[in-house]
């Protein structure tokens, strides 16, 4: 394990976010038990694409955290200093009934230890961690420390559960959305925040509180996004579903991705993220679904390589040029 700001690369990705355990359990009987959690899905993405990452989270030294720390390390992102500091791990147990719809239940202690790291390149957070007591307010310090040099993106990924105090919730995520320079949210998120809005609607009024990019997911119905030169749609890229999870992670990893290899993240890139023109966005976002793509067609959150994810651009793009 890399300390924190050791052999981190200069322009590097931090993301702060919860780490957990899925134990699934059927009749009674535990029949599988995953690493998981959004914040750590989007830094295991990050670095199979190749980027440089560094991880702040909040896990206990247990068997549980071992593990997170082992997938982590095997994926190549660095795990902050301080987060091995939980009296224990998070985890999320799914109950499957006879048709296989799940209930779930959390068992989370969310409070990672303050970290100094150099100034990353882009700031991703989110889920759990963003409302969560009393380590929400250890995430909103974060984004404060390091937005003055950094690109921070956001994305909700609510888990209704776990919120008690929804007045609470809905007021930290309103600011964070107002310090965010690019903001990711599912439909899903918006129905629960905002009932009864369009989400076009409601990104349209984020927008307007600060952001340079506002993205919706819509699931099979593909994406919308809304910047300063105006909105773009693009439909869900095709694929044989397997499941979900970790569809969203891996449509933010895509965007955060697409968008930092045009050159437009960092606080110095912050003027050209803002003037972005809807055709780059446009781009941006058909990587992203492409990304989010190859995850529903594997089990679980299996996140794609650059490898993987380059081949599948070069064959979608001579697919296209035979059809002109």
């Amino acid at each position: 394990m890399t300390a924190a700001g050791g052999s981190r690369p200069p322009g590097a990705a931090l993301v702060v976010g919860e780490a957990l355990i899925d134990i699934v359990v059927r009749d009674g009987r535990i029949t599988g038990e995953h690493v998981g959690g959004s914040p750590l899905n989007v830094a295991v993405g990050l670095a199979r694409l190749g980027r440089p990452v560094e991880f702040l989270t909040s896990i206990g030294n247990d068997a549980h955290g071992r593990r997170i720390t082992e997938y982590l390390d095997t994926s190549g992102v660095t795990l902050a200093d301080g987060s091995v500091s939980a009296p224990r791990t998070a985890t999320a147990r799914a109950e499957l009934d006879e048709h296989g719809s799940a209930t779930y239940g959390f068992d989370i202690v969310w409070r990672p230890l303050p970290a100094e790291v150099a100034p990353p390149l882009v700031v991703h957070t989110g889920s759990i961690a963003a409302v969560l007591d009393p380590g929400c307010d250890d995430v909103s310090a974060a984004v404060d420390r390091y937005a003055p040099e950094s690109t921070v993106t956001f994305d909700p990924n609510l888990r209704p559960q776990l919120i008690d105090d929804i007045p609470t919730a809905r007021t930290r995520i309103d600011s964070l959305v107002a310090r965010a320079d690019i903001v990711k949210a599912s439909d899903e998120d918006l129905r629960w925040l905002e009932p009864g809005s369009p989400p076009e609607e409601i990104a349209a009024q984020w927008l307007s509180r600060g952001p340079a990019i506002v993205v919706v997911t819509l699931g099979a119905h593909g994406a919308y996004a809304v910047c300063r030169a105006g909105a773009v749609r693009i439909p869900a890229h095709p694929a044989a579903v397997v499941d979900t999870v970790g569809a969203g992670d891996a449509f933010t990893t895509g965007l955060i991705d697409a968008l930092w290899g045009g050159g437009l993240l960092g606080a110095a890139n912050r003027d050209a993220l803002r003037d972005i023109d809807t055709e780059t966005l446009r781009a941006a976002l058909e990587l992203a679904a492409l990304s989010s793509a190859l995850t529903v067609s594997r089990p679980g959150a299996d996140l794609p390589d650059r490898a993987t994810r380059d081949a599948q651009v070069s064959g979608w793009a001579r697919k296209k040029s035979h059809m002109i």
